[in-house]
């Protein structure tokens, strides 16, 4: 399906997200989400792991964190701060697309800037409709996208309907089939 960027561009990219959490928090992001003490999140295109610190201080001990890419070095810079963080709670999937989760088993699915590079949108939005549980919020990022391309590649198939538009997110509850 989608090929990961080079070692180079995923360390220029890093390193750009790096200067930008220092002027953005990601924690006034994630702070319009919702994450409560126990969820279960599913950080799809993790990239070096920008929210990871921030969803472990609102998901707790108690909660689990999965960060999935594509990219090798996006599941070393993840475990690079699981070690340096001691974080119990977080499990790496290097993947394109398939989570190997259960149905119904995540709260809410981070899909930060990711979008507009995949290949395969309707397969990733199934893939994560499938293992969001009812009442889970798939919350959307991706300024490569205007706010009326979100709302219709999201909502195309019917697996979401758009819950609210935050500052920086868009929020989207899932539907049953």
């Amino acid at each position: 399906m989608d090929k990961p960027v080079s070692n180079f561009h995923f360390r220029v990219m890093s390193f750009g997200f790096k200067l930008r959490d220092l002027f953005s928090p990601r924690m006034n992001t994630l702070k319009e989400v919702g994450i409560q003490a126990g969820f279960h999140v599913l950080d799809f295109g993790c990239g070096p792991g920008s929210y990871l610190k921030a969803i472990a201080k609102l998901a707790g001990e108690s909660g689990k964190i999965y960060a999935l890419d594509i990219h090798p070095l996006a599941m070393q810079a993840v475990q690079g701060i699981v070690l340096k963080k001691r974080l119990t709670n977080v499990e790496t999937i290097c993947s394109d697309c398939e989570t190997g989760l259960a149905d119904n088993s995540i709260d809410v699915v981070l899909l930060y800037d990711t979008f507009h590079g995949l290949s395969n949108t309707d397969r990733v939005l199934e893939e994560l409709h499938r293992v969001l549980n009812p009442g889970g919020i798939l919350s959307f990022n991706d300024h490569h996208m205007d706010e009326s391309e979100i709302v219709a590649k999201v909502t195309n198939k019917r697996l979401f309907r758009l819950l609210r538009l935050g500052e920086r997110t868009y929020s989207f509850a899932k539907r049953e089939q």
